[in-house]
């Protein structure tokens, strides 16, 4: 349990890095941000296949496949369904760059644009509790790694924009730690609800996978590929895939 505790806050820790980051650099490159940003979602994939949807596969038995595959298409469209509630990251990350919106309207924007984070994270932070019930402590750690380090240029990002809206540095910051407080809890509850049952411990598997898999296919493939720097993030993005195939493999 305590390994899990220190995980969970490892994982939402690492927004706040990315947000103390943020501050100190506020002039961040769209070239730069897109190439971390991939090689984040490179990470997150070789996780989110090797971490959680394989094991499923494998402790799901003869109903393997099936399980895993409901599970997988469960967790796409419970994020699907949350995106509706709130707008696309990448449409909103460009919120201070717009015309002239007035300072309460712009202020509303960014606050939504906070609110979507803090919702994209709590299946993410499910996706590093679940990890733990497989009993593989090195697979689950490995899952919690690729998410946290997509979390950095995520709390990177967030900064500029509440800053441009004139929101106090204070308030900027407690924004960003709630983001990463939401990905505690999801850890926590993610690992809470496979010790209850191991039945549902494939499901579970596949359903956190799933729900990466979106992530990395809906947000942070378009982001990085918006900003003229496809072949540089296509690149970043295999990196990161057998940098985790490795560490896999050797640890």
């Amino acid at each position: 349990m305590k390994m899990v505790l220190l995980t969970a806050l490892g994982v939402g820790g690492a927004t706040v890095v990315g947000s103390i980051l943020g501050f100190m650099f506020k002039k961040i490159s769209h070239k730069f941000s897109d190439i971390v940003l991939a090689f984040a979602a490179g990470v997150m994939l070789a996780a989110a296949v090797m971490g959680l949807i394989l094991p499923a596969v494998e402790y799901g038995g003869s109903w393997g496949i099936p399980v895993t595959v409901l599970g997988v298409f469960c967790g796409a469209v419970c994020l699907n369904l949350l995106d509706g509630l709130v707008p696309h990251l990448h449409k909103l990350a460009g919120v201070d760059q717009e015309s002239h919106p007035s300072g309460t309207e712009k202020v509303n924007k960014v606050l939504l644009f906070v609110l979507a984070i803090a919702i994209h994270n709590l299946p993410e932070g499910i996706a590093a509790g679940v990890g733990f019930g497989t009993g593989n402590t090195g697979e689950a750690l490995t899952i919690a790694a690729g998410i946290a380090l997509q979390n950095i240029p995520e709390g990177m990002v967030i900064i500029g924009p509440m800053l441009a809206a004139g929101m106090s540095p204070r308030r900027t910051f407690v924004a960003a730690l709630m983001t990463g407080l939401v990905e505690v809890a999801g850890a926590l509850l993610g690992y809470f609800a496979v010790s209850i049952s191991s039945a549902i411990l494939p499901f579970a598997l596949a359903f956190a996978g799933g729900t990466m898999l979106y992530v990395i296919s809906d947000e942070m493939i378009p982001e990085t590929h918006a900003h003229g720097s496809e072949r540089g993030a296509t690149y970043s993005l295999l990196l990161g895939f057998c940098l985790m195939l490795a560490m896999s493999h050797y640890m």
